[in-house]
C-alpha cells in the first residue's frame, strides 16, 4: 500500500509517494485557483536524484529529455554534456516547429537561433542570439562557455565565431518554414508584432497588430529549456528556441537571456521559461523563482508566484516554468492555457513521463504566501518594540 507525506522542504505543497509511485495532486492556490503539483518519485532511501525536467511534451520534446537522461546514466558524461545532448536532440528534430531550424522565420522569411547553457557550481554560462546559417545553437552556446570569456554572442558576428570554431555553414531555411511566410505574405502580413500603420520594409501592405492578432501570436512562442541534475545534486540548465513566428528582424526573446529563459544556482536549484519572451523577459522569472527557493519557497510555491508576479501585469500571457531544487524535487506553473504538460526522467522509471500542471487563471489581486523578507520581519518586530515602550512610560513614567 502505498503511503503519501508532505515534503518538509520549503512550503509543504509538494506531496511524494513512497516507495515507488508519482503522486498527482491538486492544491489550492492563494489565488483560489488550483494548481496540479507533481511530485517526483522517492524510493526507500530517499533518491530524486539524477533528474533531467523540461518543458513541455510531445512526442519529441520527450525524446530530447529522455535524451540527456541517457548521455547522463547510460553513458556516464557529465551533465553538460547531458544538457547539450538533450537541447541538440530537440533542434535536430526541430520540435514542435519552435526549436532548431526550419521553423519561426521573421517577416523577411529567415530563420535564426537562440541558445542559452549555464552550469550551476562556477555560474559558467554560455549564450547565442539570432544566430543565422548555423543549426547547433546549443553546441555554440556551449563554445562560447568553453572557449571564451564572454557570455552571449549576436548576430552575424556570431556566426563568424561558430564557423571559426568549424560548425558548418549552411541555410536555416526549409519547406515548412518557407511555407509559413508565403501564408503570412498572402494574408497582408498578419499577425505581426508592430504597434501602429507601418509600412513593411519589403512589402507595400500596410500591417498592424491588433488584439485578435496578438492572440494568434501568442501561439507559435515555444521552447525547450531544460534541467539536468546529476546524482551529486550539481546542476545545469539550459534552452534553445527559434524564437517567435513573423517576428521583426533582429529580435532576441528571453530564452538567450540569463535569469529569464533559465537560470542555475547550484546551492538551491534551477528554472527555466517558455511562452510569451517578450513579455517574460521584462521580469526574469527564471532568476525570481530560484530566488524564492532560496528564501524557503517550495518549487511549486515559487513557480506560482513567478507566474503570478507577470500576470498581474499582463493578465492574459501565454507562458510556463519548470522549477527543481538541488535535491530533485520539481513542479511548474503555467498561465494562458488550459494545462501545460511537461517531461521528466527519474530514477525509479529511467524512462520519460508526461508531467501536468493546471494554469494560473482568475484575477491575481494579492502576494502569494512566500516568506517575508528580513526588512519585514525587522520592521513589524520594531513597530512592537515601539508600542510596548510607550505602555510602559504611561504606566511608569520616568520622574
Amino acid at each position: 500500500m502505498t503511503e503519501f507525506r508532505e515534503s518538509s522542504f520549503g512550503g509543504g505543497n509538494d506531496f511524494f509517494a513512497c516507495p515507488d509511485e508519482i503522486l498527482q495532486t491538486y492544491c489550492l492556490l492563494p489565488d483560489g485557483s488550483y494548481n496540479f503539483v507533481v511530485g517526483v518519485i522517492e524510493n526507500g532511501e530517499g533518491q530524486h536524484l539524477p533528474l533531467v525536467v523540461s518543458t513541455w511534451y510531445t512526442e519529441q520534446f520527450g525524446a530530447a529529455a529522455q535524451k540527456a537522461w541517457d548521455t547522463l546514466v547510460v553513458k556516464g558524461q557529465s551533465r553538460m554534456q547531458a544538457l547539450v545532448s538533450g537541447l541538440s536532440e530537440c533542434e535536430t528534430l526541430q520540435c514542435d516547429g519552435t526549436v532548431g531550424y526550419g521553423g519561426s522565420p521573421d517577416e523577411m522569411g529567415e530563420t535564426t537561433l537562440d541558445s542559452l547553457v549555464m552550469d550551476g557550481p562556477e555560474h559558467k554560462t554560455g549564450a547565442v542570439a539570432a544566430l543565422r546559417r548555423v543549426k547547433n545553437a546549443a553546441q555554440v552556446a556551449w563554445a562560447i562557455l568553453n572557449y571564451t570569456e564572454h557570455s552571449l554572442l549576436v548576430g552575424e558576428k556570431a556566426t563568424q565565431f561558430a564557423i571559426s570554431m568549424g560548425f558548418k555553414e549552411e541555410s536555416l531555411e526549409a519547406p515548412h518554414s518557407r511555407q509559413i511566410h508565403e501564408e503570412w505574405l498572402a494574408k497582408k502580413c498578419q499577425p505581426n508584432f508592430w504597434k501602429i500603420h507601418i509600412r513593411h520594409v519589403a512589402h507595400t501592405d500596410q500591417i498592424r497588430i491588433t488584439n485578435e492578432t496578438a492572440i494568434l501570436i501568442l501561439i507559435v512562442h515555444d521552447t525547450i529549456g531544460m534541467i539536468v541534475i546529476d546524482e551529486l545534486g550539481h546542476i545545469s540548465a539550459g534552452t534553445s528556441s527559434n524564437g517567435a513566428t513573423n517576428k521583426i528582424p533582429g529580435r532576441v526573446g528571453d530564452s538567450p537571456i540569463i535569469g529569464s529563459g533559465a537560470y542555475v544556482d547550484d546551492e538551491i536549484g534551477a528554472a527555466v521559461a517558455t511562452g510569451d519572451g517578450d513579455i517574460m523577459m521584462r521580469f526574469s522569472p527564471s532568476f525570481l523563482a530560484v530566488e524564492l527557493m532560496r528564501q524557503g519557497s517550495s518549487p511549486s510555491d515559487a513557480a506560482s508566484e513567478a507566474i503570478r508576479r507577470i500576470r498581474r501585469h499582463y493578465p492574459k500571457f501565454f507562458g510556463g516554468i519548470v522549477i527543481a531544487n538541488r535535491q530533485g524535487q520539481f513542479s511548474a506553473a503555467c498561465s494562458g492555457m488550459a494545462e501545460f504538460s511537461y517531461s521528466a526522467v527519474i530514477p525509479n522509471t529511467q524512462k520519460v513521463a508526461a508531467q501536468s500542471v493546471k494554469c494560473i487563471s482568475g484575477r491575481v489581486t494579492r502576494e502569494a504566501n512566500v516568506p517575508q523578507p528580513n526588512s519585514a520581519f525587522l520592521y513589524n518586530n520594531l513597530s512592537v518594540f515601539f508600542v510596548i515602550l510607550i505602555l510602559l512610560y504611561v504606566y511608569y513614567p520616568i520622574v
